[in-house]
C-alpha cells in the first residue's frame, strides 16, 4: 500500500551528514520532488512501498496481529559503509494495521523522535536515526487538534521480536525459519557458519540486547514502551514515543502515561529486556528442536542462552561505570563503589547527568568538588563518598588530566532534557517556529563537548518547568 498523499508539504529538516552517509544527495532530497517523497505524496523510483506485519505483547498482554499502523517502508540502500539500510515513513497514513487510526504522527512527537534518536546517535548507542522531517499542512485530532508531520526514519531494519511472534501465533514454522534466515544474512552472518545457526542467532540478539540495556542504563534514558514489538533483532533503541533521560536519579522513575504500574521503569529495563528476549526464544524453538534433536534439549539450548544476558549486562554496565568514574583498570569493589555513588544520588535528588559529568572536574583534587556538592540535597553525603573515590583512584597510575579527559567522553555533558524537548515542540507547535529545535539538535548532537555558550541546556529544569510525564503521540 502506498502512502496516502498530504495537503502542502513543507520541508522541516535533512539529515544532510545521514543523507551522504546513506549514497543519498541531500539537495535532491530537499528539492520539491524530494520533498513529496519525504511526505508520502510520490513514490521514487524503485520504490515498492510496504506496512509491515507484526505481533506483540504489548505491556504483558499478546496482541497475535498489530503490524505498522502509520509507517510504509520505502525500500532499502546500501550505504557508503556498505551496509544495507531501510528506509521508512512514519505518520504516512493509514494501512491495513491501523484498527481504525488515522495512520497519521503529529509534529511533536516527530520532533521529539529526531531529536532523541540523533542525540543517542550522538552518544554512541546503537539507535534507529532521523534522516528527514516534514509538516503536511494537515491537522490530526488526539486529546486535542494538532499540526500533522511525517518522520523518515532510517534502521538497520526493521525486524523486531514481534516480527517472530507474528509467525509463531499462526503456527507457521516454515515462516519463522525464513524470517530467522534473512536475519541471519542481514544481521548475524558469522551465524551461518556455526554448527547451529539459530542458537547463534539467539546468542547474538541476546548479546547486542545487554549491550544496548547497559547503554541506556549509562545515559540515564528510559524507554517507555519496551513491548515485544519494538524490540529490534538488530539490537538498535527503536520507537521513540513517551521517552526521555532522568534528571534526578530515581531507578524507579517512570514518564510514560500509559505506564501505569512501573513496568518499564528505568531500573526494570534490563528485566524487560530478558522477558522480551525469553519470547523470542520461545518463538524459535522449532528450529533450536531441529539443531538439538529434542524437544527438551532445545529448551534447554534456549535457557543456556537466556542465561548469559545477566552476565554480559553486568559486564556492559561495570565497564561503563569505571569509564564513567575515571577508573582505567578493574578491581575488586569497584562495583560497590559505583552503587554506593547512585544510592547517594537516588537519597539526594541528585541529577543523573550532571553528577558523572562534573566528577571529570573533580577527579583532579578536592578544589573540584564544589560543583558535585551543589547537586546533593545533602552534601556530605557525597563527601564521604569521594574520600573513598579518591583512595581508589590513587591505586592508579594515571594522570588526573588523562582521567577527566577519559571521563568525558563516558558522559555527556548535554542529553535532551524533557523540559527543553516541550519548549521546542511548543515553539513549533504553536508559533511554527523551528529555531528552537535547530539549537537543540545542534547541541545534542555534539553532546561530549563543554560549550559554554549553551550551559543553560546542561540545567535541569526548575520546579515549574519539570515535565512529569510523556506520551506516545500514536
Amino acid at each position: 500500500m502506498d502512502p496516502t498523499p498530504v495537503a502542502a508539504p513543507r520541508l522541516v529538516k535533512i539529515n544532510i551528514e545521514l543523507a551522504r552517509k546513506l549514497g543519498l544527495d541531500p539537495g535532491a532530497l530537499a528539492s520539491t520532488e524530494g520533498v513529496e517523497i519525504l511526505a508520502g505524496n510520490r513514490v521514487a523510483e524503485g520504490s515498492e512501498p510496504l506496512a509491515m506485519a507484526y505481533a506483540g505483547h504489548q505491556f504483558g498482554h499478546f496482541v497475535p496481529q498489530l503490524g505498522d499502523g502509520r509507517a510504509n517502508l520505502l525500500g532499502e540502500v546500501i550505504g557508503q559503509d556498505g551496509l544495507r539500510y531501510d528506509i521508512q515513513l512514519k505518520g504516512s497514513g493509514p494501512s491495513a494495521f491501523s484498527r481504525r487510526g488515522d495512520g497519521r504522527a503529529a509534529l511533536g512527537p516527530v520532533l521529539r523522535e529526531y531529536i532523541v534518536s540523533e542525540a543517542m546517535a550522538a552518544m554512541g548507542v546503537p539507535t534507529t536515526r532521523a534522516l528527514a522531517a516534514v509538516t503536511t499542512g494537515e491537522q490530526v485530532f488526539r486529546e486535542t487538534i494538532l499540526p500533522g508531520a511525517v518522520l523518515t526514519r532510517v534502521a538497520a531494519s526493521h525486524l523486531r521480536v514481534g516480527t517472530f511472534q507474528y509467525f509463531a501465533a499462526q503456527g507457521d514454522t516454515e515462516g519463522i525459519q525464513t524470517l530467522a534466515d534473512y536475519a541471519i544474512a542481514r544481521h548475524y552472518p558469522e551465524a551461518a557458519q556455526r554448527e547451529k545457526p539459530y542458537r547463534a542467532l539467539l546468542d547474538g540478539v541476546i548479546a547486542r540486547h545487554a549491550y544496548l540495556m547497559a547503554q541506556w542504563m549509562l545515559l540515564g534514558f528510559i524507554h517507555g514502551v519496551m513491548n515485544t514489538d519494538n524490540t529490534s533483532i538488530s539490537g538498535e533503541t527503536i520507537d521513540y514515543g513517551p521517552c526521555a533521560f532522568m534528571e534526578a536519579y530515581d531507578p524507579a522513575k517512570v514518564f510514560s502515561s500509559i505506564d501505569h504500574r512501573g513496568r518499564y521503569a528505568y531500573g526494570n529495563q534490563p528485566h524487560a529486556a530478558h522477558w522480551n528476549l525469553t519470547r523470542l526464544a520461545e518463538t524459535l524453538l522449532p528450529l533450536l528442536q531441529r539443531e538439538e534433536g529434542s524437544e527438551e534439549a532445545a529448551t534447554a539450548s534456549a535457557w543456556a542462552a537466556l542465561e548469559a544476558f545477566g552476565s554480559q549486562f553486568e559486564a556492559a554496565q561495570a565497564a561503563g561505570l569505571r569509564r564513567k568514574l575515571g577508573l582505567f583498570t578493574e578491581r575488586e569493589g569497584d562495583a560497590v563503589l559505583a552503587q554506593d555513588l547512585m544510592d547517594r544520588m537516588a537519597a539526594n535528588s541528585a541529577d543523573f547527568t550532571l553528577t558523572f559529568r562534573r566528577l571529570s572536574d573533580a577527579v583532579a583534587g578536592p578544589e573540584g568538588d564544589a560543583g558535585v556538592r551543589t547537586l546533593f540535597a545533602d552534601p556530605s553525603a557525597y563527601d564521604s563518598w569521594a574520600n573513598t573515590w579518591r583512595n581508589r583512584l590513587k591505586e592508579e597510575d594515571v594522570s588526573g588530566q588523562e582521567r577527566a579527559k577519559s571521563m568525558r567522553l563516558a558522559s555527556p555533558a548535554f542529553i535532551p532534557r524533557n523540559h527543553r524537548m516541550e519548549a521546542v515542540i511548543e515553539a513549533a507547535v504553536l508559533r511554527q517556529d523551528f529555531q528552537p529545535f535547530e539549537e537543540l539538535l545542534d547541541v545534542v548532537s555534539r553532546p561530549y563537548e563543554d560549550r559554554p555558550e549553551f550551559e543553560r541546556y546542561a540545567t535541569p529544569a526548575l520546579p515549574e518547568e519539570c515535565v512529569s510525564q510523556t506520551f506516545c503521540g500514536t
